[in-house]
């Protein structure tokens, strides 16, 4: 599988792009601020239906524009499929294949997977449990349809309970029965998340780790640890455990929004004891892994976006990196970086399908393939 052609009209910082892509390895070279992230954006938006950098859809769309439009062919066991995402200001974001509208855009995610890693992938250390809660959503909502509608079923059925607990604080009435209602919704939902959560980190985490000792140093030991309430009690029993702290703090304190994961190096938390380039590495092994998780379980191989990935990494780590990256266990490969002479020397060193375009002024030309 692969992305054939991209054509981009509006779309961020592009008037009018069109650009063919090979199925090999492709490079993008040129100043900050050129726009080589935002093509890598469009080609995530041509598989997840949004932006991976801005989730505000209308902030897509080029200045004092009214639209944005991405159309790309992806090829996929000797067929095409055109994919054409569109919006205009104040409008509805449509989506579509082969002209055919998406009913739900639910049906597209996962069809063309893509992985993305990129320099604010350090968010998933830095940042509140929320971030990687949402970054195992993302993967398993890509290969299980039954997770992308518990999620959703259980932010809905989460929202009301929530609502409710605000109403009867503010009524000093306390409805026991209204509480059980929404109880009863959730736990399932629950439950279901909390098992594929399970059963996925028990298959990736060795994965991870095989990938950190290829591209960080073998002695550095790395972990990941899945912290649940419902590891230590049923959902039923943490409800009523929560029951007068719900009411009183007016919010649902127990559940898989609580979840977290905590990341470890040599039994530490990453986030206060691991150096810059061991953080990047950290992050760049978790996205490897999620590539080898999803090849292994779709059956094809995703194509694989590699934002400014050698920034913050010391030579030796660079190297190990581009020889797993350039190796034939991946599939289509789109590559930035800002040093053009790093680039054209990968580039020429390499013996598979490639092509190296240099990005200036909204626009790409080829330089090498």
């Amino acid at each position: 599988m692969y992305l054939a052609q991209l054509h981009l009209i509006n779309f961020k910082n592009y008037e009018d792009l069109e650009v063919d892509l090979c199925a090999g390895i492709n490079g993008l070279v040129g100043q900050n601020g050129s726009g080589k992230t935002n093509i890598l954006d469009a080609v995530y938006y041509l598989s997840m239906c949004k932006s991976y950098l801005n989730a505000i859809d209308r902030q897509n769309i080029r200045f004092d524009q009214g639209f944005f439009s991405i159309q790309g062919k992806w090829h996929l066991e000797e067929q095409d499929y055109n994919v054409h995402c569109a919006l205009k200001n104040g409008g509805k974001k449509t989506v579509k294949i082969n002209k055919k509208e998406y009913e739900k855009l639910a049906d597209h995610i996962g069809k063309f997977p893509v992985v993305f890693i990129s320099p604010y992938d350090g968010d998933l250390i830095a940042d509140g449990s929320d971030m990687r809660r949402k970054w195992m959503d993302g993967i398993l909502s890509q290969l299980d349809k039954v997770y992308l509608e518990e999620i959703q079923r259980y932010n809905k059925v989460l929202e009301q309970r929530n609502a409710l607990l605000k109403n009867i604080y503010e009524h000093r009435l306390f409805d026991v029965d209204s509480i059980e209602v929404w109880n009863e919704q959730l736990i399932p939902s629950g439950n279901y998340i909390h098992q594929k959560r399970k059963e996925f980190l028990a298959e990736f985490i060795p994965v991870f780790q095989r990938f950190y000792s290829e591209i960080g140093l073998d002695s550095e030991s790395v972990g990941l640890e899945y912290r649940s309430q419902l590891n230590e009690h049923s959902f039923a029993e943490l409800l009523q455990i929560h029951a007068k702290k719900d009411a009183a703090t007016q919010y649902s304190n127990a559940g898989t929004h609580k979840d977290d994961l905590v990341f470890t190096i040599k039994g530490h938390p990453v986030k206060k004891f691991g150096s810059q380039g061991q953080q990047k590495s950290f992050v760049i092994a978790l996205r490897l892994a999620q590539y080898d998780w999803m090849k292994q379980h779709k059956g094809l191989k995703p194509v694989l976006l590699l934002d400014d990935i050698f920034d913050k990494l010391d030579n030796e780590r660079v190297q190990r990196l581009i020889d797993l990256v350039t190796a034939d266990y991946f599939g289509q490969v789109i590559v930035t970086d800002s040093d053009p002479e790093r680039m054209k020397q990968l580039f020429d060193s390499l013996h598979t399908e490639k092509k190296l375009f240099q990005v200036k002024e909204q626009q790409l030309s080829l330089i090498l393939s």
